[in-house]
């Protein structure tokens, strides 16, 4: 098992685990939109009005765009700035990029 100075460590390409430094706040978060996806689908089975229904699922995407958003300032902030201090930072950049690309899609 890692110790937490390793785990922390990001060297692109290589994917290690990466502690995050926030990580109840997420599981808070996370465990959050699990509970507004079984209201979802509490709904269905009760055949409720489709307004109702697109209106909660509209509110888990943005709950999940804060979600990644927070992620990825993370992420940013962490592993590719040690990446860019470590002269690994065009790949950095490069991974920071096509991951940013998927969000605005």
């Amino acid at each position: 098992m890692k110790s937490r100075a390793e785990a922390k460590k990001c060297e692109h390409h290589s994917h290690h685990t990466v502690v995050q430094p926030n990580k109840p706040a997420l599981l808070k978060r996370l465990n959050r939109i699990e509970g507004q996806a079984r209201g979802i689908a509490k709904m269905v089975e009760e055949d409720r009005y489709c307004v109702d229904v697109l209106t909660q699922i509209a509110a888990i995407q943005s709950a999940l765009d804060a979600l990644a958003m927070q992620l990825l300032e993370s992420h940013t902030n962490g592993c590719v700035r040690s990446a860019i201090k470590s002269g690994d930072g065009e790949a950095a950049v490069d991974e920071l990029m096509n991951l940013v690309k998927r969000f605005v899609r």
